[in-house]
């Protein structure tokens, strides 16, 4: 049963970070410099909240059917989904940190092109995700 909802929680994580990169993103890079760092800021704030909890709750399940039922695939689904957060610690938080700390008056070229990296650095996530969700497909098979 743990392996049922670590498969729906790796499809909700997965949904919500291509969501970012295929719609939020392209329309974020549609607005001049200062709207666009505006709408990064809490829109980053709120998809961090979701994104971090639906990796850790997924890592979790998908662990636990591994532990019941000895099966490989669902632990190397769960390190697949957990490996967001320490991509996102040391790789996206130094752009995220600039970002947050620069005033929404400052926004310009430097900004623009934080938030481009910042949309790249992401699709990572989304391929992590992806990656979770395939490997808990194929042990639910």
């Amino acid at each position: 049963m743990f392996g049922e909802f670590a498969l729906v929680v790796a499809a909700l994580f997965t949904g919500a970070a291509i969501y970012i990169n295929w719609a939020e993103q392209p329309a974020r890079l549609g607005l001049d410099d200062h709207a666009m760092l505006e709408e990064w800021k809490p829109s980053y704030a709120r998809g961090f909240q979701m994104q971090a909890s639906l990796a850790v709750i997924g890592f979790i399940l998908g662990t636990l059917e591994a532990m019941v039922t000895g099966r490989w695939i669902w632990f190397a689904g769960a390190l697949a989904l957990i490996a967001n957060w320490p991509f996102t610690l040391f790789v996206i938080m130094p752009v995220n940190k600039e970002l947050e700390a620069t005033p929404l008056e400052h926004a310009g070229p430097k900004t623009r092109a934080l938030v481009e990296r910042w949309g790249m650095l992401h699709g990572v996530r989304s391929a992590l995700g992806a990656l979770s969700l395939g490997l808990y497909l194929w042990a639910s098979i």
